[in-house]
């Protein structure tokens, strides 16, 4: 298949972040063939999108997500406990494989919606994360989480360490969905588990590992108590801190924790929309990039972040690293959106691929209507996307040259299906919530 976008303000996102205002993109089969500004080149029997006008960049990344626990959006949000009254006991009798598949698939529709093409996953029962990514056409590293808490699918670390392998196996020739290791975080999995896990991650090298890293003062003070360091310390003793770690979070860092990271080659997800709203900080987002650690953007759980699209992340994102140094200049709008796409695409190892439009990379695209008044009039399209644009304003969504949302309508899901067993869940849910109410305290 051959499309040609015309007519479209391009942003690029490439090294020299090179804009074509009156510019085109010729997309053969799953890659970008070519682009330009002015007259588009006549390709024969290439699909012609007129774009009018609107922006085309590529598709964001979130490089931070725990999609199956859509489920649990806003539940219990003005409950102190609720972590240990409800989410916990909920998840202890609810999170099924069915579960995670339906929660999945309500993620993967509101990504779609909102621009997101590529996403790193982290949960349990990942082979079904990972099939339903694949069918919903988005690209997905599904990372297999192991804890040493009494988690829903595994029991023990053998029991983890078979599901990660299982995984593994299952996506090892998919052309968009790849399999990830995921130690919960340095305290719900320990030292020695931690080292178990980093020897087989190199025996098993093309499968990165995501961990939670340095997002509470739990997490701080446990390493503290029983290493004598930090956490970031821990993790590097354990021979974790190595070449492509995807560390989300790394809210408490200290400037040595940050020369560990760069010396190691980790990559960082922030998570500015959940911390900020959990109270527990802000991540020293404009310190680590000054060192050299790619920072990408994720949105976390929905059940922490609320939302999936990162267009909710961009103005906090900003507006925390411009809090801390008391100016308007920080994380500029245009490196805010560089962390959507092509920084967040280095962090999944991803950039070879994705995150900039460029011949040769992968057609993972979406166009962006200027349509409405609230993002008019335009002086800095950077601006505008950071501040003031939003998921309604994503008119199509294109992975590997395949349309995912087309005149605003997904193509790939079927949206009444996911609403309505979402909804028999938190019906489940609800019912489950008023027993617990009525027990005694």
């Amino acid at each position: 298949m051959s499309t040609l976008f015309t007519n479209a303000w391009v942003l690029t996102m490439d090294p020299a972040m090179v804009e074509h205002a009156n510019g085109w993109v010729h997309v053969e089969g799953d890659m970008i063939k070519a682009l330009g500004s002015g007259a588009a080149p006549q390709i024969a029997g290439a699909e012609l999108v007129d774009c009018g006008g609107d922006i085309v960049m590529p598709g964001m990344v979130n490089t931070h997500c725990h999609m199956g626990m859509s489920v649990f959006r806003g539940l219990a949000e003005d409950v102190d406990d609720r972590l240990y009254r409800y989410i916990l006991p909920l998840e202890r009798k609810f999170v099924t494989a069915e579960m995670v598949r339906v929660g999945s698939a309500l993620s993967a529709l509101e990504m779609i919606e909102a621009g997101v093409t590529s996403v790193a996953d982290m949960y349990y029962f990942e082979t079904e994360v990972g099939h339903i990514v694949a069918q919903s056409g988005l690209r997905a590293i599904v990372g297999q989480t192991l804890a040493d808490f009494d988690a829903p699918d595994h029991k023990d670390f053998d029991r983890g360490f078979a599901l990660t392998e299982e995984l593994a196996e299952t996506f090892a020739d998919h052309p968009l969905v790849s399999a990830s290791i995921a130690p919960h975080a340095p305290y719900s999995t320990g030292l020695d588990a931690m080292s178990r896990i980093a020897q087989w991650s190199a025996e098993h090298s093309t499968v990165p590992v995501q961990i939670h890293l340095a997002e509470s003062q739990l997490e701080v003070d446990w390493a503290r108590e029983k290493h004598g360091c930090s956490s970031v310390a821990v993790v590097h003793q354990a021979g974790l801190l190595k070449q492509g770690l995807i560390a989300a979070h790394c809210l408490h860092l200290s400037d040595e924790d940050i020369a560990m990271m760069v010396q190691a080659g980790v990559g960082a997800a922030t998570n500015p929309r959940s911390n900020g709203k959990a109270g527990r900080g802000i991540a020293p987002v404009e310190a680590m990039r000054r060192a050299g650690i790619p920072v990408g953007i994720g949105t976390d759980g929905p059940m922490s972040g609320n939302t999936l699209d990162l267009f909710a992340q961009f103005a906090p994102v900003s507006m925390f690293a411009k809090l801390l140094a008391g100016s308007r200049k920080p994380l500029p709008a245009g490196d805010v959106i560089r962390m959507a796409t092509i920084e967040g695409a280095r962090v999944l190892g991803l950039d070879r691929q994705t995150g900039s439009v460029e011949p040769g990379k992968q057609a993972d695209l979406i166009r962006i209507s200027l349509a409405s008044p609230r993002l008019q009039p335009i002086y800095d399209p950077y601006a505008v996307l950071v501040f003031a644009a939003g998921p309604s304003d994503v008119r199509d969504v294109m992975v590997a040259g395949r349309w995912l949302k087309r005149d605003g309508a997904v193509q790939t899901l079927e949206p009444k299906k996911i609403l309505r067993d979402a909804m028999q869940i938190a019906q489940a849910f609800k019912a489950e919530m008023t027993r617990i109410d009525g027990e005694p305290m």
